[in-house]
């Protein structure tokens, strides 16, 4: 493996310069073009920081894009966010130099059909705020992704699939009138629980604008293995969330990454030979950042510092 610069004694663009120079290859690059794999932190654990804070905190930690929540009440709430607020958060993006790599909504699809109708607008309104913030120009591949788990309640897979499989039916007709990806993540707590019940669903609607979004703690929480879901998952996965859990501690709880015990360099790397090239995401879990004292700027931080290390261990260059 190649020696690295020390990623934490230096500036980001200079890190990521010396980087250029001091690797040849690796399983993935990470930059700032979309398709390569980039280092992020998701604004889910920034509620209570401005837009302009938390992006300014996330880029000077280094990190490379962001994931930005769109939910009901939430400061990039889609319904609220204007047409001014829009442009100038894409200004803010660009003089950060981060990419807007998704928007996190909450669409549970099991409701009843005014539920439905609702996810359906919402869905609508989060595929424009992603068109809004892509760079201007950008092709397809610059327009950010929707990610959503489905809701739900775990162990009723069987009674329920055929209702999500038809909801996503209607939800793709969405997604490709407005030309925008749906990355749906399996969560252990739902209905969706693991890789192959998720393509299932993939493969029932076969929509281009449908795809899966993986994060490894909910699978670790059933004593599924990370070699055989990032297999199953990485053909069908175009976004992926980091955490970590308290499972070693016989609790079903989640933390940060890097104070559980999942390996997070390994991850990584079986990404990359899986042939994944989109981006790694810090997901700060509401069990986290609900707690009293949580810093979301020292989370960060964190955050950063302890995947920036570990990537560059793995052989997996860190932005």
């Amino acid at each position: 493996m190649q020696s690295f610069p020390n990623v934490l004694s230096m500036s980001r663009r200079s890190w990521l310069a010396s980087a250029a120079a001091a690797c040849g290859t690796g399983l993935a690059t990470i930059g700032a073009k979309r398709g390569e794999i980039g280092l992020g932190f998701s604004l889910y654990g920034m509620k209570s920081l401005s837009l302009a804070e938390a992006l300014r905190v996330c880029a000077e930690c280094g990190y490379d894009c962001v994931e930005l929540p769109v939910m009901v009440d939430w400061p990039a709430d889609s319904a609220k966010l204007a047409a001014d607020a829009r442009r100038q958060l894409r200004g803010q993006l660009a003089d950060r130099e981060l990419r807007l790599t998704a928007l996190m909504e909450n669409l549970p699809a099991l409701g009843d059909e005014a539920r439905h109708r609702q996810n359906l607008e919402r869905l609508k309104l989060a595929c424009g705020v992603a068109r809004d913030l892509a760079p201007p120009g950008t092709g397809e591949g610059g327009v950010p992704l929707v990610e959503t788990v489905l809701g739900g309640k775990a162990g009723d897979w069987d009674a329920v699939k055929g209702k999500l499989a038809e909801r996503l039916g209607d939800w793709s007709a969405v997604l490709a009138e407005a030309q925008v990806k749906l990355a749906i993540k399996a969560h252990v707590g739902n209905a969706t629980q693991q890789p192959q019940q998720l393509i299932w669903l993939l493969e029932q609607v076969a929509s281009p604008w449908l795809a899966a979004a993986y994060d490894y703690s909910h699978f670790q929480l059933q004593d599924l293995a990370m070699t055989e879901t990032v297999q199953a998952l990485a053909p069908r996965t175009i976004f992926v969330h980091v955490k970590d859990t308290e499972h070693s501690q016989g609790k079903r709880g989640f933390l940060l990454p890097g104070e559980g015990t999942i390996d997070h360099g390994e991850l990584a790397k079986s990404l990359g030979v899986a042939g994944y090239r989109g981006d790694i995401v810090v997901e700060v879990s509401g069990q986290v950042f609900s707690k009293p004292g949580y810093d979301p700027v020292a989370a960060a931080q964190k955050c950063y510092r302890y995947l920036a290390t570990v990537l560059d261990r793995a052989g997996v260059r860190p932005s």
